[in-house]
């Protein structure tokens, strides 16, 4: 840690202590190089994702946006049920290889979640997300659906 005074790289660790609710670390420390003390917060930062759309644009991952079409597609399925697999999905994107994620892929991952949960709240999703715009298509998608 670089001291604020004098801007030496090392420094003793007096004293630490929770902070902000068990948020944060709070850290007395003492410079090895001029002696004077100062504070440090330590903090965990959120990662923050991005999604690839199918037009090549990259936006910030929204869990808001995400919510509302699980809301729209299983209004069916319960609250407490919908948070679990928002929390599911949500979890397997922060252990994704990366910070990049295409859209598609995150269709996929809803998908599947409301293919063991709610059927018809999956061909719902599954109509929109996968563009379904003629009978036969829809056909096609509720054939695929039993044979899994």
């Amino acid at each position: 840690m670089i001291c604020p005074y004098c801007g030496f790289s090392e420094s003793n660790v007096l004293e630490s202590r929770e902070a902000e609710d068990n948020k944060a670390t709070r850290r007395r420390r003492e410079c090895i190089g001029c002696e004077k003390r100062f504070t440090t917060y330590e903090r965990v930062e959120n990662v923050s994702l991005k999604v690839i759309k199918k037009s090549g644009k990259i936006e910030d991952f929204s869990r808001e946006k995400l919510e509302r079409c699980l809301e729209k597609a299983g209004w069916r399925i319960s609250e407490e049920n919908r948070k679990k697999m928002l929390d599911d999905i949500e979890m397997k994107l922060l252990n994704w290889k990366g910070v990049e994620i295409p859209s598609k892929e995150i269709g996929m991952l809803v998908m599947d979640k409301l293919k063991q949960i709610d059927p018809v709240a999956y061909v719902r999703f599954a109509t929109v997300f996968l563009d379904i715009n003629s009978v036969d298509d829809f056909k096609k998608l509720l054939v695929e659906f039993k044979e899994k």
